[in-house]
């Protein structure tokens, strides 16, 4: 059964803050969509994913997702997880509005939030880069399957559940 609302279910909260991973949807002037794997961190109300170090072909603002966000800051984020037991397949889907940000205390606290997250950007010292961040202002919420198992992160491969 998929739910959809306009404010997260405290599931749907549990979910979106134990995955590691998700997927952005933005659209260029063309109406061409790009969709991009991203890391994230969500703080309640706001999800933030960085422009970090990884190699890249242009400079941070001349990436085609930040060059979509600024013709168009309507995005999609997909959180989801796969088992090959399709009974335990699950998703949130996040439509909602995106800005850049590069400065100040929200900057700054966005930073930190994805520091806890992801060791690899507290090693490449990511709050230091004054590279941007991605702010999205969620909408809407949409769910589907058994997103109310809490998923604990053993590794980047493998996942255990508190069944």
């Amino acid at each position: 059964m998929t739910n959809s609302n306009i404010l997260p279910t405290k599931k749907e909260v549990t979910f979106i803050q134990t995955q590691k991973v998700a997927r952005m949807a933005t659209v260029d002037k063309s109406g061409k969509p790009l969709v991009l794997p991203i890391c994230y961190a969500y703080d309640g109300n706001f999800i933030y994913t960085p422009i970090d170090k990884k190699p890249k072909r242009v400079a941070p603002m001349e990436l085609n997702r930040i060059k979509n966000i600024i013709i168009n800051p309507n995005v999609s984020v997909l959180i989801d997880r796969y088992y090959e037991d399709w009974t335990r397949i699950a998703y949130v889907i996040i439509h909602g509005t995106a800005v850049v940000i590069d400065r100040g205390k929200e900057y700054r606290e966005s930073l930190r939030l994805l520091g806890e997250k992801y060791r690899q950007y507290r090693h490449m010292k990511l709050s230091q880069l004054g590279l941007p961040v991605i702010k999205i202002i969620p909408n809407r919420f949409i769910s589907w399957g058994k997103i109310q198992k809490h998923q604990m992160i053993k590794s980047p491969f493998e996942t255990m559940t508190d069944d």
